[in-house]
């Protein structure tokens, strides 16, 4: 009895975590779009004002209010982090079906291009990629989804050779259904919990590597709100003492990269139990 009010509290641990990560993340993309722009006009009367009430997070340089640009910078990390988190996860989701699915040569093939991404260095793969197309939202999108379907392919394979000989879809074959029907009826659905899982645990890796080739110059434009453009200006203030452009930036790209992690891990345990027994 004890044993199981243990386990339904740690499952309403989990709910409430859960429920908290979410409503963050809502609260911080709905406040973006409630924000004035008229509050990133440049002002030299509020040049370097260190956070109050009238400006949570403090202006910078040139009279901008963080609490704002950060709001918008994390938006819009969060819409490029889906984009290529979308497409790296159907890049990864092919690659596993066609791998488990469609014979030894294919399965063959795809498993040295996973072994081939996963050698290389990853963030000089991405500053490499982002070079060649010229930067930009794009070439991060790229760049990111180029380099993050690997783990999640190596999941897909895995769960896909564990239900390819299971009796409804031998029983689809012997009924004379093409590999990519019985793909499409069959094993995507059976492996679609952990696609999603796999796309939520992606996400704060996304985010935080558009971040890093944001800073390092080689993702999006410097006229952008962005939390790499962010950062990357303001580090050549700390020195000055403006501490307040480097900290609430990054502490809030920390959160909200923790509160996607948080989720995708909450989700994985609610949705495989067994994986929870620690």
């Amino acid at each position: 009895m004890q044993k199981k009010q243990e386990k339904l509290n740690v499952r309403e641990k989990m709910i409430w975590l859960l429920t908290f990560s979410v409503v963050l993340l809502l609260a911080i993309l709905i406040l973006s779009f409630f924000l004035s722009n008229e509050n990133l006009r440049i002002s030299a009367v509020r040049k370097n004002l260190p956070p109050s009430p009238e400006n949570f997070f403090g202006t910078d340089w040139l009279g901008r209010d963080m609490f704002t640009r950060t709001i918008k910078g994390l938006r819009l990390s969060l819409a490029v982090g889906a984009f290529a988190s979308v497409i790296s996860v159907f890049v990864a989701t092919v690659m596993g079906i066609c791998a488990a699915a469609f014979g030894k040569t294919v399965d063959a093939v795809i498993s040295w291009l996973i072994d081939l991404f996963i050698g290389m260095p990853h963030l000089v793969f991405m500053v490499l990629i982002c070079f060649i197309v010229g930067g930009g939202i794009h070439g991060v999108v790229l760049a990111v989804s180029l380099t993050h379907w690997t783990s999640l392919a190596r999941v897909v394979r895995s769960e896909v050779l564990q239900i390819k000989n299971a009796e409804y879809i031998q029983i689809s074959k012997s009924y004379g259904k093409s590999s990519w029907y019985i793909a499409k009826k069959h094993i995507l659905p059976s492996i679609f919990p952990q696609i999603m899982i796999g796309f939520l645990l992606l996400f704060p890796h996304v985010i935080l590597h558009e971040a890093a080739l944001t800073f390092l110059g080689f993702g999006l434009s410097p006229q952008t709100p962005a939390i790499g453009i962010i950062l990357s200006e303001a580090m050549s203030h700390i020195s000055t003492g403006k501490w307040w452009l480097v900290v609430f930036p990054g502490l809030l790209l920390v959160v909200v990269i923790k509160s996607f992690d948080n989720i995708g891990e909450q989700l994985r345990i609610l949705m495989e139990p067994a994986s929870s027994n620690e």
